[in-house]
């Protein structure tokens, strides 16, 4: 059966019951139909729970597992009598209708309801796209309007958004057809999870954090060059009435009923890549173990997760899972795409390079322990499989099989007690890649000698001159956040494996102080992607009846 008809033959529970496994008082649940809610967060009180968290190596385009595995892993501590939940991202429809499809995970280890969650779901992306483009409007509706402030529509730096992929709106000019219609000018479209709005409501804590967020949020300069916020135009206060439902997290149950909070979708490529701190203090405010997951490799999403999201919301992982796969390390070894489901122990020896990178980088940078899942695909030999966990166990690394795609929590019972044996270990203290005092600029290169291993970071014309003006304007204690390619260590997609002599080319930076963090653009990473020649979008249907198909 396909993910999306494994997924609609479940029975699932109603989200009361999966609450109740919380501990969660009916009253705090707003159920948006049988199977999912949201959850108000304000009436739990808070503590700590143990922390997983769950990263990967530099995946391909099809993404390694994750997802998948989280949630195996998640079923299978709650087989083994476990109070667990798990926070993960929201999807979002640009990668559903795209190249990648859905973010629910795959197979036996599934989220539901699937559709559900891939689609509309609560309604937070719409909240967020709009709460952003009100902004925008009111920005343009300012420069109508006699222009008080005195914006500079040529340093407009809020961009409208949509979720979805489309790259005719990447560069366009609005205002056309007269002054009835505004001034005309240059701006561009970001996709919604790589929005500041996106990444400050999933920073947020409160509403009334989010308030002091939006109200600092900086939208534009004036002709003298002063800051302009979202404060100044007068936006905080419906911006957040937008987001009031958005800001609550989302509660629904893995294909076992293992309780799942989705909230937030932020792009780790682009932003931070990780599920809103108010849905994992919830979750660790309930479960004895919280799953989570930051996205593509670790040297993007956990980086982020731990320089940006545990600074700013004071957690640490207790342990981390790092996922590889068998085609993963073949596609890093050198193997040509159209040969990743053939053996090639020679490819697979090189790419382990990969892998050991970024287990240095968790146990050595950030003094976590780490245990490494090999996600099973069904073209994978036990031979391949054995040479990996071979590898790492020389390395005195404990790497274990996962079938959770096949088996859903039977198939990660092995990685489940593992789990819960590094648990109960002390781990030490967490490090960050850069204490706070660090300029910006220093920041940048921290992360790209320590993470990627870069051997120089070259700064564009102005960059450097950008990030004077950002510490000058009080910005300069932010931590950064570097928006590049997924697919490799350095800033070039095709550099594969553990890159060494690279130089990381930073083209810009922006401040986005709503987030509370400087974004770092190295190389041509792109915050609207474009549709592939063949998108998913041509093979999703619904039948006569309303039933979805072609999702997955």
């Amino acid at each position: 059966m396909t993910d999306i008809e494994i997924a609609q033959n479940a029975v699932p529970e109603n989200i009361y019951e999966i609450a109740e496994k919380l501990g969660i008082d009916e009253n705090c649940v707003e159920p948006y139909g049988k199977y999912k809610a949201k959850i108000d967060y304000t009436r739990i009180a808070q503590k700590k729970s143990k922390l997983v968290l769950v990263t990967a190596i530099n995946p391909t385009p099809e993404g390694e597992g994750k997802t998948t595995v989280s949630i195996g892993l998640a079923d299978a501590l709650s087989k083994r009598g476990v109070k667990t939940a798990i926070a993960l991202r929201e999807p979002s429809l640009g990668p559903v209708f795209g190249l990648k499809g859905g973010a629910t995970g795959g197979g036996y280890s599934q989220i539901i309801p699937m559709e559900d969650i891939n689609l509309h779901f609560t309604g937070d992306m719409h909240a967020i796209t709009s709460a952003n483009n009100l902004i925008a409007a009111m920005i343009d509706n300012s420069i109508e309007h006699g222009n008080e402030l005195e914006i500079d529509p040529r340093k407009v730096y809020l961009r409208r958004c949509i979720d979805m992929n489309d790259r005719q709106l990447r560069f366009i000019v609005s205002g056309l057809g007269g002054k009835p219609n505004g001034m005309p000018r240059e701006e561009s479209f970001d996709i919604t999870a790589a929005s500041e709005i996106m990444a400050t409501l999933c920073l947020s804590e409160s509403m009334a954090d989010l308030k002091k967020r939006i109200n600092r949020l900086v939208v534009a300069r004036t002709y003298s060059g002063e800051l302009v916020t979202a404060g100044d135009l007068k936006a905080t206060g419906a911006v957040c009435a937008l987001l009031k439902d958005a800001l609550k997290p989302n509660l629904v149950q893995t294909l076992e009923g293992t309780p799942v909070f989705v909230h937030g979708g932020p792009f780790a490529n682009i932003a931070h890549g990780c599920s809103s701190v108010i849905a994992t203090r919830t979750a660790m405010s309930l479960a004895d173990v919280v799953i989570t997951e930051a996205g593509f490799g670790a040297d993007l999403g956990a980086e982020k997760f731990i320089d940006i999201k545990c600074r700013s919301a004071n957690i640490a992982p207790d342990a981390v899972v790092l996922v590889s796969s068998i085609r993963v390390l073949k596609s890093h070894g050198g193997a040509d795409r159209k040969t990743l489901c053939e053996e090639n122990p020679e490819a697979l020896e090189k790419g382990l390079a990969n892998l050991d990178r970024h287990i240095e980088n968790i146990t050595k940078v950030w003094n976590l322990p780490v245990l490494v899942a090999v996600n099973r695909f069904t073209e994978d030999t036990d031979k391949e499989i054995e040479s990996v966990i071979d590898h790492c166990r020389r390395k005195d690394i404990n790497a274990l099989r996962t079938d959770v795609w096949a088996k859903g929590g039977e198939g990660g019972l092995d990685l489940a007690d593992a789990v819960l044996r590094t648990l109960s270990n002390d781990s030490g203290k967490m490090a960050f890649t850069y204490p706070d005092q660090m300029t910006i600029r220093e920041k940048i290169e921290s992360v790209a000698r320590r993470i990627y291993h870069a051997d120089k970071v070259n700064f564009a014309s102005g960059v450097l001159r950008s990030i004077r003006k950002a510490e000058e304007e009080g910005f300069g204690n932010y931590p950064v956040c570097i928006a590049k390619t997924q697919y490799s260590f350095s800033d070039d997609p095709k550099s594969i494996g553990a890159p060494e002599g690279f130089t990381i080319t930073i083209r810009d930076i922006k401040v986005s102080a709503g987030a509370g963090f400087i974004v770092a653009y190295a190389g041509e990473i792109m915050t609207m992607p474009g549709l592939p020649k063949t998108p998913a979008a041509e093979r999703i249907n619904v039948t006569d009846d309303g039933q979805i198909t072609g999702l997955s």
